[in-house]
């Protein structure tokens, strides 16, 4: 399980290095795609394989299924960390998350959240009001 939430930067080749306790369970290769909310989603391998399993059940006649696979899937790639355990962040997926040099990653239960800094503020900043999240969390049995 991810959690915690670490600071860091792209080097001056738009590597980002990953945060050892983030890197323990993420692995030395892992799977980066475009997330929700304008971040990036990093899965280990194996809850990667777990994902594409349930999405691969989505039925195919609908417009909305085959409109989040092909989001989702389209900006997929596999990281591989180097020595120093930075790893390249593609040039659309830097794009799609408007990350320029500072980075938040934030650990949510099986997968890391990648922000730029500034989008991360943003969304902390935002009027979105917990307390009703909650209730509604808790209506959901949660």
């Amino acid at each position: 399980m991810f959690i915690g939430e670490y600071q860091h930067s792209l080097d001056s080749k738009n590597r980002m290095i990953v945060p050892s306790k983030l890197r323990e369970d993420l692995g030395d290769k892992f799977v980066i795609t475009k997330g929700l909310d304008g971040c990036l989603y990093a899965y280990p391998i194996d809850e990667w394989k777990v994902l594409e399993n349930k999405l691969k059940t989505l039925p195919l006649t609908n417009k909305d299924a085959r409109s989040f696979v092909r989001f989702f899937f389209s900006g997929a790639c596999v990281i591989e960390l180097d020595k120093q355990s930075r790893g390249l962040i593609p040039q659309n997926l830097k794009e799609y998350a408007k990350i320029e040099k500072d980075i938040v990653s934030i650990g949510v239960l099986s997968k890391v959240e990648i922000w730029s800094k500034e989008q991360w503020i943003n969304y902390n900043e935002s009027d979105i009001d917990f307390d009703l999240i909650a209730e509604k969390m808790n209506d959901l049995g949660i």
